[in-house]
């Protein structure tokens, strides 16, 4: 069973007694097909034995449930709650306190990376939970009661894993390295911060020139600032490939840029002129202080790289953690290319010093 929460003076009155527990449950239903940011559809909370389901299409002021996210206590649960964070990020107006994802606690729990909630719940409960409603219109209403059952399933069992993955990792003596990734999940998702380098995900672009290199990192900070903006997503207002295009390929007239951005599904047209300045103005100094793109690792680092992963590997496996829990490959590649990189912090570098030492 679950409650509908529709009305502003229902939300405070049920956020009062939320803020007295020891824990919340939490999920969210949002949106995301035609806009940059999360459209949030619905708040499923799960606390003492009651379900809601709060309507913010209905209720004006989110504020309770924003003073419940900042607060410390009660606990937060949430599974796999990176895109949730962002959805909930313009509520809680400051990273989620006392953050506890459940997906994060299960692989340290020994039941793997990734772990999908369904069979998490099936893993430690025994129970089956069916999944036919992700693909709904949640912006719709009313909502039907199988979308609501569905929702409110989804936050229903989180009280019942949390005690199971808490036994876990007290018996695994785990429990700390869980709560630190959750704390830093929700300093680094709360914020929606702009992307520092994102030309770094052109891999391939790494032999093109620097200034060649700068064009295209000032194009992409321009694309993310109007998808922002209108709200549209990045690769509606100008793909990847046409990124590429335009600058290897400067237009020679607005009438060309328009004509190559004609396919484009949000591209504002109020905005042909601007970019045809930003694509043809000369680069200036903070333009080229830039980070290149990485090169592929030389045949020394790459070496260095397999010893590397080789000892995270033998470590990982001898506390039965996923590797890539302990030192993803990004952080092994940035060790590879120089061994002094301050890439791992807090447990992390403390529990790896020895084996990186020495691989």
């Amino acid at each position: 069973m679950h409650r509908w929460i529709d009305d502003p003076a229902a939300l405070v009155a049920r956020c009062e007694e939320l803020a007295a527990t020891v824990r919340i449950g939490f999920d969210t239903e949002f949106m995301r097909v035609s806009s940059y940011w999360p459209r949030l559809a619905l708040i499923q909370c799960a606390a003492i034995g009651a379900i809601d389901l709060v309507d913010p299409l209905a209720v004006e002021s989110l504020a309770p449930i924003g003073a419940l996210l900042r607060s410390p206590t009660p606990v937060k649960l949430m599974h796999s709650a990176s895109e949730d964070l962002v959805a909930l990020a313009p509520i809680a107006s400051a990273p989620v306190a006392g953050l506890f994802d459940t997906q994060i606690a299960a692989a340290f729990a020994g039941l793997g990376a990734g772990i999908g909630y369904q069979r998490l719940v099936a893993e430690l409960l025994g129970v089956e939970i069916e999944k036919g409603e992700q693909r709904s219109d949640w912006l719709k209403r009313p909502l039907s009661e199988r979308q609501r059952h569905y929702a409110a399933t989804d936050v229903v069992h989180l009280e019942a894993v949390h005690d199971q993955l808490l036994e876990r990792l007290h018996r695994r003596g785990m429990l700390a390295w869980v709560l630190d990734d959750c704390e830093a999940l929700a300093n680094a998702v709360g914020i929606c911060e702009v992307p520092v380098n994102p030309h770094h995900d052109f891999k391939s672009l790494w032999r093109w020139p620097l200034e060649r290199q700068a064009r295209l990192k000032r194009l992409l900070d321009w694309r993310e600032d109007i998808a922002r903006a209108i709200d549209r997503p990045r690769t509606w207002i100008l793909d990847n490939p046409a990124a590429v295009d335009l600058v290897e390929r400067a237009p020679r007239s607005p009438g060309e840029l328009a004509t190559r951005l004609s396919a484009a599904r949000a591209f504002p047209k109020r905005e042909i002129g601007p970019l045809y300045e930003l694509l043809g103005s000369p680069l200036d100094e903070p333009d080229l202080a830039i980070a290149p793109i990485p090169a592929p690792l030389a045949d020394d680092q790459e070496r260095r790289f397999e010893a590397l992963r080789a000892a995270v590997a033998e470590r990982a496996a001898a506390l039965d953690l996923p590797a890539a829990l302990l030192a993803p490959r990004r952080v092994l590649e940035a060790l590879a290319r120089d061994p002094a990189a301050s890439v791992l912090s807090g447990w992390r570098r403390e529990l790896l010093a020895e084996a990186i030492a020495a691989a």
